[in-house]
């Protein structure tokens, strides 16, 4: 920009330009020079250093106008009645000022930044005057008015009359409005000004600008009142954008779902959906993810994510309660589990303690599910759990460990350590509980105690006598020895223990087993750890609540109370609750139904949250056939039993077939379970449960199948076999003959024919052959005619000549050979 073109922006005159740049200092001497920022920056500081406030003297800056003008106006003296002229002399006085646009008014309170200097000019602020006594005035002027009434009376009254009076205090208030207007407009030009300002500059200006104040505005009476300091606006952004990625620490808990996940991103909910489509999972924006999914997609979207634990609203209520029950601890009675192989005589030994036939009412002489009973001996009490032994039973087994105090190890003399041994020994070391070895069996001939404590050493459990911490007691559980000598080691080992629990505070415990009885609806097998339980409390089990509404101990007898270390049988709760959980008493009912509706929720979550679809299950169970999926449905008499079956029977799965549990459930098979199986195409097994009228019906109507079972080792062994049944049979190729090809000739009717001679075995028209070429196979198909001579033959001998037609192959050569095989198929088995 040149110095003409700057004038024409600040609208003066380009030599008055150049004398303000001569005054500042500045070499500028022609209008063509060129201008940069710097040098408006340099002319700025001058000016801002040089006080603006002038004196205006010039009569070429200042104009004064003058003018009066009288007017009469008729007055009644409303006393008298008298009219009366008063003539009113009213003269006017107005000021024109021509200001120099350059002037700034710098404000003293604020340091201003400038950028780029670009100036604004005052707008003109005129006083309202009458047409006729307008004058134009240029763009950079203002207008200083000054009205000054002059009164003369014309009568003798030496006083202004009340309508004078009147006159007066109307031309004040026109005065003090003409102020409030200019006042406005005042207002009004500063926020233009701001409003201005608030705009990005272009090109290198950035920061912030200035702005250039008002000058002189008028005033009645002739006085003069500066205008306001400079208004500085900050012109930068409120939001800059950030210059590298921000990388958030995300909470994430057990379960979250994807608008929440979303939230805590800062995210649309439809870029997180499209980070899970991104690591194979399908959702919605209210689908419910697990922890380790939620930190996967956290992770991919490059955040940090730290995982919490829930904060379990439950459990702060549940504290809140027990800590005004504080208890005095007392001795309890141990609680000991006896575990082993199957048919080792678990249960047995456990008769011959409680004096009872337990064995004889278990199906197949198994046990499959846990037995809670108590013995008194010495003046003192033992709890045992008995634990079945079958290999189906694992979590049985471990659910025993955990409650117990004692591990009784039985091993048959005769049978040795076997695998559900070994199972139990790890279950025990987990749970950090001691050892009893009972080596029962003794009494039979094949007995061999030495080969017992030499195995079980191989397995850390190693006899006292050898320097271990095991007890080693030789039973028989046939004829009674050694049963005396066990119990008392049970007494000694608890009495090293010193097993203590708190009585007079609310019962704790756990759920050993659990079913739903005809009669009496969910009944629950429960184990007391601490406290006291009573008929009448609030419980809470698991998911499940209820009031106690009758206790019945090891032998069927109703009882009103348990105690530590007591099992007993309860009912009353909503539903039957799954074994191995948790139960407390809760008297009160608010927080019995909060926190079982937290507890409901949860695992509501939990299971939404494991039926997220993943795309890789999506192709994979698009890809498999129907009838390598075997859909079972499970009805169990106990939820333990339910459990080991589903477990046992999934473990059956291999990779050409697999098994699918529908759903498991305990108690009597109903019409809804006969119509879930039919919807699902399942096989419905009942393990010691029965359907009843409405669901046989249904059942014989859709054709439902469905097996009844009492021994968990023959439901496995069936769906074993039906699976062997969808297996695809094996196939296995012989090659019973090989001819060599030694001329090809031309038959109308077959093509080309392959004079061969068979050099092994034999060549039989109904078999499959193949045609190969320097031993590499170039053809397979069949035979479309074998020929000795002119006849057609079935077959034809090793070193015999014949002529072969291969179907649908004309490219048979000298010197090919002709590979006659046949396919057997072999059933196969699980």
């Amino acid at each position: 920009m040149n110095v003409s073109d700057f004038s024409k922006t600040l609208k003066i005159s380009p030599d008055k330009l150049l004398e303000s740049f001569k005054e500042a200092g500045i070499e500028v001497s022609n209008p063509t020079d060129l201008i940069d920022d710097h040098i408006k920056l340099k002319l700025l500081s001058y000016l801002r250093s040089k006080k603006t406030t002038k004196t205006i003297s010039s009569g070429e800056s200042k104009n004064t106008l003058k003018k009066k003008s009288l007017r009469q106006v008729k007055l009644r003296n409303t006393s008298t009645g008298r009219d009366r002229t008063v003539s009113i002399e009213v003269r006017k006085k107005k000021t024109y000022i021509k200001r120099d646009p350059l002037e700034v008014i710098e404000d003293k309170k604020e340091e201003v930044q400038v950028n780029i200097v670009k100036p604004f000019v005052s707008k003109v602020i005129q006083t309202p005057v009458k047409p006729e006594d307008e004058k134009k005035t240029t763009d950079n002027s203002e207008v200083l008015t000054e009205d000054v009434p002059v009164y003369t009376e014309t009568s003798n009254d030496s006083a202004p009359s009340e309508d004078t009076r009147k006159r007066k205090n109307i031309d004040d208030w026109r005065v003090s409005q003409k102020q409030k207007k200019e006042q406005v407009a005042l207002h009004k030009i500063e926020k233009d000004h701001e409003r201005k300002a608030s705009k990005p500059t272009s090109g290198k200006a950035k920061g912030k600008t200035l702005h250039i104040a008002k000058g002189f505005t008028a005033r009645p009476k002739g006085r003069t009142v500066k205008s306001k300091s400079s208004i500085t606006v900050d012109q930068q952004h409120g939001f800059e954008k950030p210059t590298a990625p921000v990388i958030k620490e995300i909470q994430v808990p057990d379960n979250i779902s994807v608008g929440e996940l979303a939230l805590q991103l800062s995210m649309k909910a439809p870029d997180v959906i499209r980070a899970l489509m991104g690591i194979g999972v399908m959702s919605t924006i209210n689908q419910q993810l697990d922890q380790d999914t939620a930190i996967l997609v956290v992770e991919e979207l490059g955040h940090k994510a730290v995982p919490i634990e829930n904060a379990p609203r439950e459990q702060v209520i549940i504290d809140s309660i027990f800590e005004k029950a504080d208890g005095q601890e007392e001795p309890r009675h141990s609680v000991v589990t006896i575990m082993g192989h199957v048919d080792h005589g678990k249960t047995s030994l456990l008769d011959v303690i409680r004096k009872t036939k337990v064995t004889e009412q278990e199906a197949g002489g198994i046990t499959q599910h846990i037995g809670a009973y108590h013995v008194d001996y010495a003046s003192s009490g033992i709890t045992f759990l008995d634990t079945p032994g079958h290999a189906a039973f694992t979590a049985m087994r471990a659910r025993g460990a955990d409650v117990t105090d004692i591990v009784i190890l039985v091993v048959a003399a005769d049978d040795g350590v076997m695998p559900q041994t070994k199972e139990a020994i790890q279950h025990a070391k987990a749970a950090g509980v001691p050892i009893i070895v009972a080596i029962n069996k003794i009494d039979k001939p094949e007995a061999d105690v030495e080969r017992i404590k030499n195995e079980l050493s191989s397995n850390e459990v190693i006899p006292e006598e050898w320097g271990g911490e095991s007890l080693f007691i030789n039973v028989s559980a046939l004829s009674g020895e050694g049963v005396d000598k066990l119990l008392e080691s049970v007494l000694l080992q608890a009495e090293l223990l010193d097993l203590k629990a708190a009585v007079n505070t609310p019962g704790k415990g756990t759920v050993l087993e659990s079913s739903i009885d005809q009669g009496r609806g969910p009944v629950a097998t429960i184990l007391v750890s601490s406290g006291t339980l009573k008929v009448g409390d609030m419980i809470l089990a698991g998911n499940e609540s209820g009031k106690v509404r009758a206790i019945f101990d090891d032998l069927n007898k109703p009882i009103k109370q348990l105690t530590p270390s007591m099992p007993g049988v309860i009912i009353g709760l909503s539903g039957a609750p799954l074994a191995g959980d948790d139960f407390i008493v809760l008297n009160d009912e608010r927080a019995l139904k909060e926190v079982t509706k937290i507890r409901q929720d949860r695992e509501r979550d939990q299971r939404l949250a494991k039926k997220s679809i993943k795309l890789e299950d999506a192709f994979t169970n698009f890809s498999e056939s129907k009838d390598s999926v075997l859909n079972i449905f499970i009805k169990a008499d106990v939820q333990g039993s339910a459990e080991a079956l589903s477990d046992a029977l999934t473990l059956l799965s291999t990779d050409e077939v697999s098994v699918k549990i529908v759903s498991t459930g305990v108690g009597g098979i109903s019409s809804s379970d006969t119509q879930l199986a039919e919807a699902s195409n399942a096989i419905i097994i009942g393990f010691n449960v029965r359907a009843d009228a409405s669901a046989k019906s249904i059942i014989k109507e859709f054709d439902i199948d469905i097996r009844y079972y009492s021994i968990i080792y023959e439901a496995i062994d069936d769906v074993k076999l039906a699976l062997s049944g969808m297996l695809p049979d094996e196939v296995r190729e012989q090659i019973i003959g090989i001819a060599e090809v030694k001329d090809v000739f031309r038959s109308p009717q077959f093509g080309n024919i392959a004079g061969s001679i068979v050099s092994e075995g034999v060549v039989k028209k109904a078999n499959p052959i193949r045609v190969l070429r320097d031993n590499v196979v170039i053809y397979e198909g069949t035979l479309e005619s074998l020929r000795r001579f002119k006849d057609d033959v079935n077959e034809v001998i090793s070193g015999t000549e014949c002529g072969i037609g291969v179907k649908n192959y004309d490219d048979v050569k000298a010197g090919d050979q002709i590979e006659c095989y046949e396919r057997t198929f072999i059933k196969r088995s699980l």
